[in-house]
């Protein structure tokens, strides 16, 4: 078969997509090369690279259309950063532009350069924005201010030796209010670009300037007018109530952003007033504008709801009258349920105290368990807040054990326990009601704060050692929460009923001292066991005092953040009530900077890569040294004589736990071969015993025996020092073992 007659698989004639819009844009046709841009734009859009094109698009730049202008420039500046040497073709279009008779043209000539970001053009900006900012359009003029603060983002100096910024500041005198608002924009951009000076400042005579510009701007320019009056500080009295009253039709508007920004000008400012009327004038004008916000949006609502939480922690009389309104609906998400639920937290007083509880009540009822939590908690927030309600709080809160449902059950019992802290001794009758729900329980919280109130009222409780000896058969099973709580419960239930609970205290500090991983139960166990054997009377002191009441759990944010989050009213730092700083790191997550933090972070070493000597043997393929090689750097290690002559932190715990003076410690060269059984007793200044002694029951009254001490050792529970004995028991002389012949006096005699 001839080679040439074969069927060539692997060859087209197709050109290309590129290769057809590359002709297209060549084309003599107007319409054509139109059609042509507008595909290149499209294809641009979905991610396909069309930078090869960038020669054809450009000469589409000279047309007097201004929609295919539009489109050439978008391109431009998408591409501008990957073809930087051949935008310089394309400067002197630009220049013309800006001459253009059309302010249309020059306006998106200027704006097209700035946004261009290629350090190559920024010469030849500089005369095509000196004469735009100097414009009669005043369309050109806002749009040339804000080119002078993507300036100076690229090249601050050259921005303040032109003197594009004194000429910003110069045009928030402008008569056009639109011009204004982007001259303040601009400016303020500039402030925040240069936090070592204070490039902006609104003064006594721009104050009124800006007022007058608020009225007549769009909805964007009055945000930013009102977010630069809320940084001036007002000189007097006067001044304030004159910004008050210049900003309070702002919160008639329909944009949600400048009604905020008004409240917030309006908040910062009332405080230099004195005048009570005047102030409780303002808080019911406010309180409309808020409550329309809540008619919007869920995520609407929500920002609105994060920003009313912040104006009533420091004004909580604004929305004193609108409870109903924060009322849940059935189809609210729930992010903004549970914010409506802090927020009727914070209205509620004696007045609406009853319409909120039968509310939450309802909501006891529904099928999201969280939000049943919430409510539930919310009942006995509001028991904490107003002594008056709190009996009443306690009724709703028996109605909703009563209903069985186990989750309800279990949060009411923790909301009870927080309740019986605020009001000891005034709600006792509602025992009994609590532990008949006692084998309902098996979530740690409630277990926990169930035995915390029947060990806070075992003298109230007859049956109290039943109901803690329920829970200590699955001691070693328990959370660490609940084990915590059941040794506090069971010493309080010794030190008030010492004669029939002796065995089941020991029992409870035998297995927590002896089995238990935990050292936070090991360490309370031990204090208890230290405080019991030293001073019972102490111990009672101590474990029965009266404990301060609690207040409510969440009260807001501190004054000194609330005062800085009042500055961002209307911003992200409202929603999520942290500072900018907080979650905002400056310029350091731009695109351009996130790059080249990217670069720098490969560059850097691997702090986990292998020692040199390893890199060495891997990269000469010597695997023989690898399996001899140390993959771990080897650690100094300190000579004898060295280490002899300082002190070591052994040896400051010896000190510090012994009673007598510290005997010299013989040290050994090789520190690793001492067993750790060793070094532990050693650092308590002790040597371990030889023999275990048999122990007798703690807490009986001592016998006489027939038996010598000597024969017969008999030790008490609580009566050794367990951990802190620091010197080795002594030979005891003939005094002391006449001494050891009479019967020990009772540890716990005062108890009884």
């Amino acid at each position: 078969m001839n080679i040439a007659s074969r069927p060539k698989f692997f060859t087209t004639n197709k050109r290309g997509e590129n290769y057809e819009l590359k002709a297209e844009l060549n084309s003599e046709y107007r319409g054509v090369r139109k059609d042509a841009v507008k595909k290149v734009i499209a294809n641009m859009t979905v991610g396909k690279d069309v930078s090869g094109l960038f020669p054809d698009v450009l000469k589409n730049m000279h047309t007097e259309d201004l929609e295919l202008k539009k489109l050439v420039y978008l391109y431009l500046m998408n591409y501008a950063k990957t073809q930087p040497e051949l935008v310089i073709l394309a400067v002197n279009t630009f220049v013309m532009d800006t001459n253009d008779a059309n302010p249309l043209i020059r306006a998106l000539a200027i704006r097209t350069m700035g946004c261009l970001r290629v350090e190559k053009i920024i010469d030849y900006l500089t005369e095509p924005l000196r004469k735009c900012l100097k414009d009669d359009n005043p369309y050109v003029r806002k749009t040339a201010c804000l080119c002078v603060a993507k300036l100076y983002d690229l090249n601050p100096e050259l921005a303040l030796e032109s003197g594009f910024v004194d000429s910003l500041k110069e045009m928030v005198s402008d008569i056009n209010p639109m011009v204004v608002a982007n001259a303040v924009v601009a400016l303020s951009d500039i402030n925040e670009a240069s936090p070592g000076q204070e490039v902006f400042r609104v003064t006594g005579a721009t104050l009124n300037k800006l007022l007058h510009a608020l009225n007549e701007c769009t909805e964007w320019g009055q945000i930013s007018i009102l977010t630069a009056l809320a940084d001036y500080k007002a000189g007097d009295i006067k001044e304030a109530e004159a910004i008050c009253d210049r900003v309070l039709p702002r919160l008639q508007h329909a944009n949600g952003s400048v009604v905020l920004s008004a409240i917030k000008v309006l908040m910062i400012n009332m405080r230099l007033v004195k005048d009570a009327n005047f102030n409780k004038n303002l808080v019911k004008k406010m309180a409309p504008p808020l409550v329309t916000l809540l008619a919007g949006p869920p995520e609407v609502q929500y920002v609105a709801l994060r920003n009313i939480n912040l104006i009533l922690q420091r004004r909580s009389d604004v929305l004193s009258n609108e409870m109903r309104v924060f009322f849940c609906k059935y189809n609210d998400p729930p992010y903004v349920k549970m914010e409506k639920l802090e927020i009727m937290i914070r209205l509620c007083n004696e007045r609406n105290v009853d319409q909120l509880l039968s509310e939450l009540k309802e909501y006891a009822s529904e099928v999201d368990v969280d939000f049943v939590r919430k409510s539930v908690r919310a009942i006995g927030r509001c028991a904490i807040k107003i002594e008056e309600a709190s009996e009443r709080c306690i009724n709703v809160l028996l109605d909703l054990i009563n209903t069985g449902i186990n989750y309800v059950v279990q949060e009411a019992i923790v909301v009870i326990k927080d309740i019986f802290r605020k009001y000891p001794r005034k709600y006792e009758g509602i025992i009994p009601t609590l532990c008949e729900n006692l084998d309902a329980l098996d979530e740690p919280m409630a277990k926990a704060s169930l035995i915390w109130i029947i060990g806070e009222y075992a003298n109230h409780i007859d049956n109290a050692d039943e109901l803690l000896n329920g829970f200590l058969e699955n001691f070693k099973e328990e959370n660490a929460q609940v084990q915590l709580q059941l040794i506090t419960a069971t010493v309080k239930l010794f030190l008030k009923k010492p004669n029939e609970n002796q065995e089941i205290v020991q029992q409870v500090l035998q297995t927590a001292t002896t089995d238990c991983e935990n050292p936070d139960i090991r360490d309370r166990a031990y204090v208890y066991w230290r405080l019991l054997s030293t001073d019972p009377q102490a111990a009672k002191n101590v474990v029965l005092s009266d404990k301060p009441p609690i207040e409510d759990e969440d009260t807001g944010v501190s004054s000194a953040l609330l005062d800085d989050l009042i500055y961002h009213i209307g911003s992200l730092a409202s929603v999520y009530h942290k500072p900018p700083e907080a979650f905002i790191g400056g310029k350091r997550y731009g695109a351009d900077n996130v790059q080249k933090a990217a670069a720098e972070h490969a560059e850097e070493e691997d702090i986990n890569a292998p020692p040199p000597q390893i890199q060495a043997a891997i990269k000469s393929n010597d695997i023989g040294n690898l399996l001899d090689l140390d993959w771990d750097a080897p650690a100094a290690t300190e000579s004898p004589s060295t280490s002899s002559k300082q002190p070591s932190a052994q040896d400051d715990l010896q000190d510090l736990f012994s009673s007598g003076p510290a005997q010299p410690q013989q040290t050994s060269p090789n520190p690793k071969s001492k067993a750790n059984a060793s070094d532990i007793m050693d650092l308590f200044g002790s040597a371990p015993a030889p023999q275990a002694a048999p122990q007798q029951p703690a807490f009986q009254q001592p016998t006489q025996s027939s038996h010598s001490p000597q024969q017969q050792p008999q030790q008490d529970l609580f009566g050794g020092d367990l951990l802190f004995d620091s010197q080795p028991a002594a030979q005891p002389n003939p005094a002391q073992q006449q001494k050891q012949k009479q019967p020990e006096k009772d540890p716990f005699a005062d108890l009884f």
